[in-house]
């Protein structure tokens, strides 16, 4: 394929990543119609239809996905190698997304970002709240923040944050006609407020270790959430017990609002890291809000991974 061709192909996976013509117009700067033609043009010349087109939606055929598999990462690397020129600026800029819990985000990433924006006013930070292991490289996150534990072997992680516990708490109403929970077994004899995880579909297992012994417990309750705050409220209210980060209800727990349970379970684990593909070229802004972040006391020697 000759080299003008290019344009036919980045106007093909715009249409197909945005699964609208006119969405994708816009960001070109083309007219539809001039977009139409070009799709159709590439078509012609692959001799295979890469588009399905209804008077509602667009969506790749096979072929048009096998063809995003092949160019969609090979041209994103070419844009991340033109947005590296911005280390000729005297200003980085750029547009980063990261994908984090709502924890993580309102502990560890906002505190950095308060530090950091304002230094750098034409870089943009996305934040996206998501309690499943997101792929951030199929959903085009240029990081992600979990758990140093959950981080795949295949990405470079940096920690951000010092060793984590979660916490087991429930108000002094809750627990004003109810025994406390001496063991994990005991917690099904209590209302307990799930999570329900958005990506899966499933209810988060409460996680305990003790003495080298890890418990996962599917714990039950009348109330069900999809996010921590919401469940750090209902266990404010009364209505049950709630599993959360230590950092989140440690407030709460020194004013008395809420009493902590099953302490000696609940052993700390790997803190936060940021994690990103390791054949991915970095930007500058991006570099620039990894040292941002990066934790720097000295963590635990078998937990770093960075």
């Amino acid at each position: 394929m000759e080299r003008q061709d290019a344009g036919d192909l980045v106007a093909f996976l715009a249409v197909a990543r945005a699964a609208s013509f006119t969405a994708a117009s816009v960001k070109l700067g083309i007219s539809s119609s001039a977009l139409s033609h070009l799709i159709r043009s590439l078509e012609e010349r692959l001799g295979v239809r890469l588009l399905n087109r209804t008077t509602r939606s667009v969506s790749p055929t096979e072929a048009g996905q096998k063809l995003i598999a092949t160019i969609g990462s090979r041209f994103d690397e070419i844009d991340l190698a033109m947005e590296a020129l911005g280390e000729l600026r005297d200003k980085p800029a750029g547009n980063l997304r990261i994908t984090a819990t709502e924890y993580a985000s309102q502990a560890i990433l906002l505190p950095a970002l308060k530090k950091f924006l304002p230094n750098y006013p034409d870089i943009k930070v996305e934040v996206i709240v998501d309690y499943g292991l997101s792929n951030i490289v199929a959903d085009q996150y240029d990081a992600g923040i979990r758990p140093g534990e959950l981080v795949d072997k295949d990405m470079i992680a940096v920690r951000i944050s010092p060793d984590l516990r979660m916490a087991i708490v429930g108000s002094p109403e809750y627990f004003a006609d109810r025994k406390k929970p001496k063991v994990p077994r005991d917690l099904t004899q209590h209302n307990c407020l799930n999570l329900r995880l958005p990506s899966h579909g499933g209810l988060y297992a409460w996680e305990f270790e003790k003495a080298g012994r890890p418990l996962n417990v599917k714990v039950d309750g009348q109330l069900t959430f999809n996010s921590a705050s919401a469940l750090l409220a209902g266990a404010l209210q009364g209505f049950g017990l709630a599993y959360l980060q230590e950092g989140q209800v440690r407030p709460y727990l020194a004013e008395g609002r809420l009493i902590r349970v099953l302490a000696d379970w609940c052993e700390p684990y790997a803190g936060y890291h940021l994690y990103y593909p390791s054949r991915r070229q970095i930007s500058p802004a991006f570099a620039l809000l990894v040292e941002a972040l990066r934790y720097r006391s000295r963590p635990a020697a078998h937990h770093r991974r960075d």
